[in-house]
């Protein structure tokens, strides 16, 4: 005989599956979603929640839409924007030029994340220390779209966004892409790789001031891994600027930065090694 229980479940799961009872997103950093966008959460309810996007991709078999997901990169659920027709990278900034979001922000905002995932935000520093701590290699991508469409696209393997007691330190690897390389090898050096971050009321940059305070047409530059100052800074909204790539001679409309896993190393075992005669 049916339990009431059982008869009670079987009712909420029929409420929650026809969007009759919402269920309540549980997300550290939930304000990143107006109350409005929380059904936008594509896995909203499910069970397992993955550690991020690359994750849930390759569960998927490569065929989970774009979108808003939870995951879980640490020990509580964050939300974020995968790019799942890109390979599963889990987006952790995105600006549009002129963006109404402001990025002149503090250090704790810069800490917790701020904007809209929907639109142009940043996840936060914790949870991007979170995503590239690992376990396993991450690397970070990097896509700029300039104001004629042609975009232009960079990799740095390995990428570490260090702790908060290390200033969110910025740790890069081996770059390759179409993009200049603006983080690791500028000509002016403006070396951005193995900066702590600096806000506007947290200054750890390289220069005599304070390099996220420094204005441009009237807009502070924003949190950044400063120099002294910048050969690249994705989070000055009025000049999104990469070296030559984009600058307020050759203007940018968009950019991303997203993380994913590295490639999976192939492990070669002694069958496999064939002798070479030389």
């Amino acid at each position: 005989m049916e339990t009431l229980s059982s008869r009670v479940v079987a009712f909420l799961s029929m409420l929650i599956s026809t969007g009759a009872l919402a269920v309540q997103p549980h997300a550290k950093n939930i304000h990143l979603l107006s109350s409005e966008e929380h059904k936008f959460i594509l896995n909203l309810g499910h069970k397992e929640i993955p550690r991020d996007c690359y994750d849930l991709w390759e569960g998927s078999g490569a065929k989970s839409p774009d979108g808003v997901y939870l995951i879980k990169p640490a020990d509580t659920p964050i939300v974020a924007y995968c790019a799942m027709q890109e390979g599963g990278w889990t987006v952790i900034q995105h600006i549009t030029v002129n963006s109404s979001v402001d990025f002149d922000r503090s250090w704790e905002e810069y800490k917790l994340g701020f904007g809209s995932l929907t639109g142009n935000h940043w996840l936060g520093n914790d949870y991007i220390h979170q995503l590239t701590v690992g376990p396993g290699r991450y690397k970070l991508g990097i896509k700029l779209v300039d104001k004629d469409a042609v975009t232009k696209t960079g990799e740095y393997d390995p990428v570490l966004v260090e702790g908060e007691d290390a200033q969110y330190r910025l740790r890069l690897g081996l770059y390759q892409g179409t993009a200049l390389d603006a983080l690791t090898l500028d000509p002016e050096n403006y070396l951005h790789d193995n900066q702590k971050f600096t806000t506007k009321d947290r200054d750890n940059d390289n220069y005599y001031q304070n390099c996220a305070k420094l204005q441009f047409q009237g807009v502070a530059g924003g949190g950044w891994w400063y120099d002294a100052c910048a050969g690249a800074n994705l989070n000055r909204r009025n000049v999104i600027y990469w070296q030559k790539d984009c600058n307020k001679e050759h203007l940018c409309k968009y950019a991303w930065m997203m993380v994913k896993p590295s490639e999976t190393v192939k492990i070669i075992r002694p069958a496999d090694c064939k002798r070479d005669e030389l």
